[in-house]
């Protein structure tokens, strides 16, 4: 079976070399842009699986390649660039893309983010009824009796918990950003519901915590927001919609 193609949108040649060179050597086609016109263009006549993106661009900023790419298409945007600060980072979140990764950057964690980018988009394209469990390592999601388990045992969680949880599942590995989530949980992402999310999700983890706690499922991006972690050697499935 053929491997995804991904669209790298990088203007500097050294990086954009090294990027297309790894996906080549682990069979993945792509496509590449310079620039954020021919982005858009490559993105809109090509179809990619997965975007590459870098901010700095010579005619736009990448952010309003997001925006643009966003009006048409959910395709999974993977951010690359030099740009650290925590303003950055919300910024392209919040705009629509699905992860952030600074530069420099390890060709592993780059290959690891597309991975887990093409089992949501897997899920996203999956033919029929929507799989109405969520499994990740020991734990169970099901969302039609909205029921938790965790190895086994049911946990009893409060409904902002389960609304926390549940949005962290249908959106495995990527990162969910504060006002999105605060404004998805209790519709607004008012400043005075931030202290309320830390104090739920703090309650959320300590209930999460296995015995041994070798299985983490919630990552903290500082700063930033959220994000549900796979647990490696597991299948995982998700109600759409």
């Amino acid at each position: 079976m053929s491997k995804a193609t991904i669209l790298v949108v990088e203007d500097d040649p050294s990086v954009r070399n090294l990027i297309t060179t790894t996906l080549k050597m682990y069979g993945y086609g792509f496509l590449t842009a310079g620039n954020g016109q021919s982005a858009i263009m490559q993105a809109a006549s090509h179809n990619p699986d997965v975007i590459f993106l870098d901010l700095g661009l010579p005619d736009m900023d990448g952010v309003d390649v997001i925006r643009r790419v966003r009006e048409w298409s959910e395709l999974p945007i993977i951010v690359i660039s030099a740009r650290s600060e925590e303003t950055d980072k919300i910024e392209a979140l919040d705009a629509g893309a699905d992860d952030y990764l600074t530069k420099p950057f390890s060709v592993e964690e780059l290959l690891a983010r597309l991975r887990v980018s093409l089992r949501r988009l897997a899920l996203l394209k999956k033919a029929g009824e929507p799989c109405p469990t969520f499994i990740n390592g020991g734990l169970v999601i099901d969302f039609p009796a909205e029921t938790v388990t965790l190895d086994g045992r049911e946990l009893h969680l409060t409904p902002i918990e389960y609304k926390l949880i549940s949005l962290l599942a249908k959106n495995e590995g990527k990162v969910l950003t504060y006002p999105y989530i605060t404004k998805a949980i209790w519709g607004e992402s008012a400043e005075s519901e931030m202290a309320s999310l830390r104090v739920f999700m703090a309650t959320l983890r300590k209930k999460l915590e296995d015995k041994e706690g070798s299985q983490k499922f919630i990552q903290t991006h500082i700063g930033i927001g959220y994000r549900m972690l796979k647990v490696e050697g597991t299948g995982a499935g998700r109600e759409d919609g």
